[in-house]
Formats: structure tokens, C-alpha cells, sequence
């Protein structure tokens, strides 16, 4: 198969970036065979209070620019992926290391999500709200806030991105980018395709968007600009630790998604076949470096032995290796680091009496750098502290439950509070599981597994999941400012409440 740096050539010349750089000192690896695709120069905090102040200069134009207008730029940019989308999927492939048809998907979800963004453009509505005082009206207005800083993380390199952009582009912000350091070059022929459309409109100033390659000093010199008006950080939840209070401390808004120790229970009612499709696919997908990855399965004793030995046998039998192999379905972690955390978890468990079933590292001929794996199966005697901690890795933990009761308890012990599922025929259980005494995660879902959201649906997490909200719904609330307004048609002044004053 063709070496990625290679590949990686031929891709950035279709996606119009040329040649990459080889002089910078940010090192762009493929995890999958550990070939350098690039060396770019970092950007310091100097470059990003630049890009900023450029941003805010572009802001102050764009905002006037009426918001079906903004929506053909994301329009246009829609379409223009639509024609480099098997190029663009070919990168995200060489960069992060997702099989063929999760790139595809990947680079389909920012398709869908410009699709929103313009119908969306034309909704940007607020409330009439009844008033206590006689000729008087009370409104709702929203308008463009201003710069959005958006970090994201190497695993959804294009899409997250995009979950906040074509939002944030037709509410009338500006964008300014940091991606992940892992991951840069997916973030250039972004920018390289959203400045093609640009270029088609006489309305899009100069700045309106940047990306920035740097280290962690980037992301923080977004968070402490008081220009940036939104920070939209998507990462670990240390990383959130960490950029919170910068933007505290200036009293920013923020919208943070950070990790996920995501849970399904599967109940006695459950149809295991539908279960078990559903369990290796959150479980083992982009090789266990999702979110919304499924890690801890709780599986009730009625049926757990005949479902715990048919998810052994399949994970024996997934294939592992070069992602852009069609046949393959789990590809390699993302660096050494990642397969040293998975090693030692695996060890943990080990030791906390957990029963292991795979997680071996499996050589691939052409790609001995690259870091395979067998996705691990591991039943727990009990959720354990390391159980109740998220490694970013493919590793599923399978425990136990009587009833349901006590397999909502386990599934709600942990820190974070991403998404959910339970697998079950029982309406009395699904509908308990959905309520306020159920899951406490942002996304709880019946019979469907807890990765693989939709754009429709504003997706984000509770607890140290971070809180935001990001995609569908009425995410796009995020990128705007609300103004409550109230008109006076009459010929005097009553005061609210009934207060009195000469």
C-alpha cells in the first residue's frame, strides 16, 4: 500500500495546499504506520491575540451582514466539501487513523451539519412575551456575540470543528481555530476549502477565520483574550480543568466537551443480538478514542454468560490493521502514549481481578511503527476506581447487575456523564431509565447504542463531561446574545410590579 507520507501529498495538492511544510517544529506522524506527513512552525500566543484581533475587526462587519446572507457562505463551503470529500475522508484516514467509512461519516457530518447551519440562518427567531403593563410588548432579540475560539481534539479532527463554525458563521461570529497538535493538517484544508467559498462573496471580510498550529500556550492565550467572546473546547477533562479558569477569571462564556466513562445496561428483556452489534460497535469504533466510546457494560445475571461469550468470540475475530485496508475494522491507536495507557489499565484490571480477553498488541506488516491492539474485554468483579476512570483506549468493562435499580446506581457512580443506552423490551424499564431517577448523562438513548449522534440533536455531557451543547437542537443559542426588549406604544409610564415613584 502506498506510504501515508505519500498519500498525504497527493491529498493536500487535491485539497489545494500544496506541498507540506518539512521546516516547522510541530511533527505530524500518521498513527498508522508512523511516516512524518508534515513539520509545521507553531503559532505562539502572540500570533493567536493577532489572529483575534483580526477576527474582532472581521466580526464588527459580518454581524451586519443579514444572516441568510452569512448562511450561503456555509452554504457554498457545503458543497465545496461535497466535491472533496473522498480527499479530505483520505486525510482524516492518515492523520487519526479511523477506518475508511468513519472518515467518510466524518466529513458527511460536517456536510449535514452546513445543511443545518443554512436553514438555520433563516430561524434565528426570538419570543413575544405577553407584558404585565398596558401598551407595552416584550421581546426577545439574539444577536452575533463575537469571536469563538474553538479548540478540538485529534479523534474528530473536521467535524467538531464544524459542529461549531457553520453555527457560529450564520449567528454572525467570527472563528478563530486551534486543532489538536496531532492533527493540524485536516485543519489547513479546512480553512483552504472555507476560503475558497469565501472568495465567491463579496460580504466575507478578510479574517473571519483562522486556524492556529501551536501547543497548549495557544489554547491558553485564547482563553485569557477577553475578545474571545465564546471558548468552544473539546478534549479530556483535564484539558477542561485547565482552560476553565482562564475563562472564569474574565467572566467568558464558555462551552466545553470533555470526556465521557460511558455506560449501557443491558436488561433481560434485551434483544442480544441487536445488543451485541450495537456494544462492538460503540465499544471497538475509531479504536476506543471516542467520547462517547462505550466503556463500562452492565449485563444482568440472567443473561450475562451467554452474552459475555458471544462478545468474546467476536472480539476475537475483529479484524485489526491498516485502516485504509476495506476489510478492516479497528485501526491503530493514535501514538505510544495512548497504547501505554491501555497496557497499563489492562494491567490494573488485571491485578483488580478483572478476567482480560484481549487487548494484545498485534503486529501489521508496512506499519510497525503504528500501535495495533485487540480491543480488550474485561469482566470486573465491581466497579473498581480504575473502572470509574476513562482511558482512551479500546478497553470495555463488563459488570454484573440483579436489578435495575442497583445497575442505575453503578452507571451514574462516576465522575463524568456523557451518553447512556440501555438495551431493553421492558417500556416500564426504558421509560425509567430516560427519567430523572435514570441516567444522568446528556444523552441517553434506548436500544441504540451511546456513540454515533445525530446532527438534529444538541449533543453534550453533565458533570465533568463539561456541560455544553453543541449540533442540533437549540445549540445555536451558544453563539448568540440575548436582548430582552421592552417597547412602550402608549401615552404613559406604569412602572412593573405596580411600584410608584413621582
Amino acid at each position: 500500500m502506498t506510504s501515508t507520507a505519500a498519500a498525504a501529498r497527493r491529498l493536500l495538492a487535491e485539497l489545494g495546499l500544496g506541498e507540506p511544510s518539512t521546516a516547522g517544529d510541530i511533527v505530524v506522524r500518521s498513527p498508522i504506520d508512523g511516516e512524518v506527513l508534515a513539520a509545521l512552525p507553531a503559532a505562539s500566543p502572540a500570533d493567536a491575540r493577532a489572529a483575534v484581533a483580526a477576527a474582532h475587526a472581521a466580526f464588527l462587519h459580518w454581524r451586519m451582514v443579514p444572516a441568510p446572507r452569512r448562511g450561503e457562505l456555509v452554504r457554498r463551503f457545503g458543497e465545496i466539501l461535497r466535491g472533496h470529500k473522498a480527499a479530505l475522508a483520505g486525510l482524516v484516514t492518515l492523520e487519526t487513523g479511523k477506518i475508511r467509512s468513519e472518515a467518510f461519516g466524518e466529513v458527511q457530518e460536517m456536510i449535514d451539519m452546513c445543511d443545518f447551519a443554512v436553514g438555520l440562518s433563516r430561524q434565528l427567531h426570538g419570543l413575544t412575551i405577553a407584558s404585565e403593563r398596558p401598551g407595552h410588548r416584550l421581546m426577545e432579540t439574539w444577536h452575533p456575540l463575537g469571536v469563538c475560539g474553538v479548540v478540538t481534539a485529534f479523534n474528530f479532527p473536521v467535524a467538531v470543528w464544524a459542529w461549531n463554525a457553520a453555527l457560529a458563521l450564520v449567528c454572525g461570529d467570527a472563528v478563530v481555530w486551534k486543532p489538536a497538535q496531532k492533527t493540524p493538517l485536516t485543519a489547513l484544508a479546512c480553512q483552504a476549502l472555507l476560503a475558497e467559498a469565501a472568495a465567491e462573496l463579496d460580504e466575507v471580510p478578510a479574517g473571519l477565520t483562522a486556524v492556529l498550529v501551536g501547543r497548549r500556550e495557544v489554547a491558553a492565550a485564547l482563553a485569557d483574550d477577553p475578545a474571545v467572546a465564546l471558548l468552544s473546547a473539546t478534549g479530556s477533562c483535564a484539558m477542561g480543568r485547565a482552560l476553565a479558569p482562564h475563562v472564569a477569571a474574565r467572566c467568558g462564556k464558555s462551552l466545553f466537551e470533555l470526556g465521557g466513562n460511558n455506560g449501557m445496561i443491558v436488561a433481560p428483556s434485551a434483544d442480544l443480538n441487536l445488543a451485541l452489534r450495537a456494544i462492538v460497535f460503540a465499544a471497538a469504533g475509531t479504536a476506543g478514542q471516542r467520547c462517547t466510546t462505550l466503556r463500562r457494560l452492565f449485563i444482568h445475571d440472567s443473561i450475562a454468560d451467554e452474552l459475555l461469550a458471544r462478545l468474546a468470540r467476536t472480539y476475537a475475530g475483529l479484524p485489526v490493521g491498516d485502516p485504509r485496508d476495506e476489510d478492516i475494522l479497528v485501526g491503530p491507536l493514535i501514538d505510544r502514549t495512548a497504547l501505554v495507557a491501555q497496557q497499563t489499565a489492562l494491567a490494573e484490571a488485571a491485578a483488580d481481578g478483572g478476567r482480560v480477553h484481549g487487548g494484545e498488541m498485534i503486529a501489521v506488516a508496512g506499519a510497525e511503527q503504528g500501535c495495533y491492539v485487540r480491543p480488550a474485554l474485561v469482566e470486573m468483579p465491581g466497579q473498581t476506581l480504575l473502572v470509574c476512570r476513562e482511558t482512551f483506549a479500546p478497553i470495555l468493562y463488563a459488570l454484573r447487575y440483579r436489578d435495575l435499580d442497583e445497575a442505575i446506581g453503578l452507571h451514574n457512580a462516576v465522575p463524568q456523564g456523557l451518553a447512556s443506552a440501555i438495551f431493553t423490551t421492558d417500556l416500564r424499564e426504558a421509560e425509567r431509565f430516560l427519567s430523572a431517577s435514570g441516567s444522568d448523562c446528556g444523552i441517553a438513548n434506548v436500544n441504540v447504542g451511546p456513540s454515533g449522534a445525530e446532527i438534529g440533536g444538541a449533543f453534550g455531557g453533565e458533570k465533568e463531561s463539561g456541560g455544553g451543547r453543541e449540533a442540533g437542537s437549540d445549540a445555536w443559542k451558544a453563539y448568540m446574545r440575548r436582548a430582552t426588549n421592552t417597547i412602550n406604544y402608549s401615552h404613559d409610564l406604569p412602572l412593573a410590579q405596580g411600584v410608584q415613584f413621582v
